[in-house]
């Protein structure tokens, strides 16, 4: 096996990519943001900027909208125990559910919180160093709670089309032609993978070969093992509905409250759209994706641009103030401190980066 390593020519390459990702992401997430607030044109062969709405009838109409934005908060909250039930599926053994629900919120608040976006890989980590597991096999679990969670989205999309509103969503059907395929799509591979991963390192094993492969292997196996057969999918699968369920619901009171006919049953295509529109491999435009496709989604249904606006703007608020809350309770119970968080978070993508320098060797 030949030594891991970075020459410098390529460590210099590496940063000057990721500096020019994050000066495209922040000008690509500037525009997209700023497409919620102004209409992009074109007058005597120049770009023009023209506001969607009045400022002032917009700050004066924020109060009016408490009405729907306390049942987002509740519903938002739900959907870290909702998580913590539903992982327990994907686990080799039993894990105990206060331990699972700090695990999830103690995620959900790095994600918000520390840069980077590592709350999935963070709970996977803190799992595995908690109940001696692989790490590969933790974060296969999470793996699998996430494919389940966005194929749980699907189907309530899918009723949604079927609903007495299905007129109202008709023109978003397009969408669903692309996200059926990609979810049939993983799955397929994440079946595939728990068949067939250990029955691979086994073949490596025999010729002598990539032993850290087949180690990777042989652990994320085990990670899908829930995978390996339609009772454990559909277990899996059911209890995927609840955060989905939750999370759909927030968004289609939300909808309903700013007067969308059949509002709760839009509430999964926002989700489905948001989920779409943030599968950009690469660049950091997470926050300006969510601005534009729930301002664009919410004006498509026939919402007025300033309620749209607020619709984006005051759904994105409380999702990361009420899952930073909620997760910051976990983190004071661990009593885990400011830069242990961010020790234990660089630890986690270090312990990746580790796998797959050794997967490459």
């Amino acid at each position: 096996m030949r030594t891991v390593g970075t020459r410098p020519g390529r460590a210099r390459g590496s940063t000057a990519l990721k500096v020019l990702l994050a000066v495209v992401g922040v000008v690509l997430s500037v525009g997209l943001v700023g497409s919620t607030f102004f209409r992009v044109g074109r007058e005597d062969g120049r770009l023009t900027l023209t506001p969607r709405f009045d400022l002032s009838t917009f700050l004066a109409d924020l109060p009016g909208q408490v009405v729907w934005l306390v049942p987002f908060i509740l519903l938002s909250a739900a959907i870290i125990p909702l998580r913590a039930l539903q992982w327990q599926a994907t686990l080799p053994r039993p894990v105990p559910f206060r331990e699972r629900y700090h695990l999830v919120g103690i995620g959900a608040f790095t994600h918000n919180v520390v840069p980077g976006k590592l709350g999935d890989l963070f709970r996977s980590f803190l799992m595995a160093r908690t109940q001696q597991l692989p790490f590969m096999q933790a974060l296969g679990s999470v793996l699998v709670c996430k494919l389940f969670e966005f194929a749980a989205l699907m189907l309530l999309v899918a009723v949604g089309f079927l609903s007495p509103f299905r007129h109202v969503l008709g023109r978003f059907s397009a969408g669903l032609w692309i996200a059926v395929p990609a979810c049939m799509g993983l799955v397929i591979l994440v079946v595939v993978l728990a068949h067939r991963a250990g029955t691979l390192a086994d073949w490596l094993e025999r010729r002598e070969r990539l032993p850290g492969v087949r180690g990777f292997l042989r652990n994320l196996g085990e990670g899908l093992g829930s995978a390996r057969s339609l009772p454990g999918m559909g277990r899996v699968l059911l209890l995927s509905l609840g955060p989905v369920l939750a999370s759909s619901l927030a968004y289609g009171v939300a909808l309903t409250g700013l007067g969308v006919e059949g509002g709760i049953f839009a509430g999964p295509v926002v989700l489905g759209a948001i989920a779409l529109g943030q599968l950009i491999p690469g660049l950091p435009v997470g926050t300006g994706v969510y601005y534009f496709v729930t301002s664009w989604t919410a004006r498509e249904l026939g919402v007025p641009a300033a309620d749209a606006a607020a619709f984006s703007i005051l759904t994105h608020l409380a999702t990361v103030l009420t899952m930073t809350a909620v997760g910051a309770i976990s983190v004071w119970r661990r009593k885990l401190s400011w830069k242990e968080l961010r020790q234990r978070a660089s630890e986690a993508a270090r312990t990746v980066r580790f796998e797959q320098q050794v997967r490459q060797s």
